[in-house]
């Protein structure tokens, strides 16, 4: 019998360099696209998925993280007595139930699979979700709730999964395709940034994951992978050598890399107008600086 997929894990330790002189001072995971940072957009992916158990690993500097999901008395005392009922139903949303989320550190920055070990002991014997707060995916049903649906019908382990071109799978995992059904994809192994022209298909792995406790057993007999990392396509593919089944999920949905300033402004973009109060105005300015630059040409 397979178990519920009830907990899940947000690596969240990294610096956000890429953000600087931002996130000097903001973790990059509260930076937010249009009025939400990037981590509310997880959470209520994972939500949407039944998770019931939040676990961030995190680092130091994250504070203001910690904060983001706790109770603001005040701040919701003023909302209510100025009638702003709409504002505080959006802030109590935020609220994340005492004893709902857990915090744990990440030392050294030794990379993804070594930050999903760090919650080795709240997992326990039981499967388990990765969502990486990078990785935004705009769906009308949650990408992670599409997996865990697929995966009541597999089992296994089993990855997000999405077509990329040739020469871009060296930035990503990489799935060797054993047989395709649809939507779901058997798979032989991964590849972690595979060199240009030695990836074994297009099918790169996203930032969902759910996977298995076998999984977090693999971290203790893997070597440090690409870039000198733990690498958690390392411990999958373990998984795969063991004999136990892992799957690509092609979900339905638009992702953006919200790790890159340009994935960061297309999903502005591209949120701000499925918004029906921001969309006209956006619309109007998007147009009228698109005739200016083809003028000035």
């Amino acid at each position: 019998m397979k178990r519920k997929v009830t907990k899940a894990i947000f690596p969240v330790a990294g610096l956000g360099t890429r953000f600087l002189p931002a996130t000097k001072s903001v973790p990059k995971e509260i930076m937010t696209l249009v009025d939400r940072p990037l981590i509310q957009y997880a959470i209520d992916e994972a939500r949407a998925a039944g998770i019931e158990d939040f676990i961030f690993v995190t680092s130091r500097g994250k504070t203001a993280l910690e904060d983001y999901f706790d109770l603001a008395p005040d701040l919701e005392s003023e909302l209510e007595k100025s009638g702003k009922t709409e504002l505080l139903e959006i802030l109590r949303a935020t609220n994340m139930e005492s004893g709902a989320i857990a915090y744990i550190r990440q030392h050294k920055p030794l990379g993804l699979g070594h930050a999903v070990s760090c919650a080795n002991k709240l997992i326990g014997n039981e499967p388990y979700a990765v969502i990486l707060p990078d990785d935004v995916i705009a769906a009308d049903k949650p990408c992670l709730q599409q997996m865990v649906e697929a995966y009541e019908e597999t089992g296994g382990a089993m990855v997000a999964a999405m077509e990329v071109a040739p020469d871009k799978t060296s930035a990503y995992g990489v799935l060797n395709i054993k047989e395709s059904d649809g939507q779901v994809v058997s798979i032989n192994g991964m590849v972690e940034k595979p060199p240009a022209g030695t990836a074994p298909s297009n099918l790169a792995v996203i930032g969902r994951y759910i996977l298995t406790p076998h999984i977090m057993q693999n971290f203790a007999h893997i070597a440090k992978g690409a870039g000198g990392e733990v690498q958690l396509t390392d411990a999958i593919a373990a998984e795969i050598a063991q004999g136990r089944d892992v799957f690509g999920y092609r979900f339905e949905g638009e992702r953006f890399d919200c790790g890159s300033k340009a994935g960061f402004l297309q999903a502005t973009v591209s949120f701000a107008l499925a918004r029906d109060e921001l969309r006209d105005d956006l619309s109007e300015f998007l147009h009228a600086w698109a005739d200016a630059d083809k003028a000035a040409k």
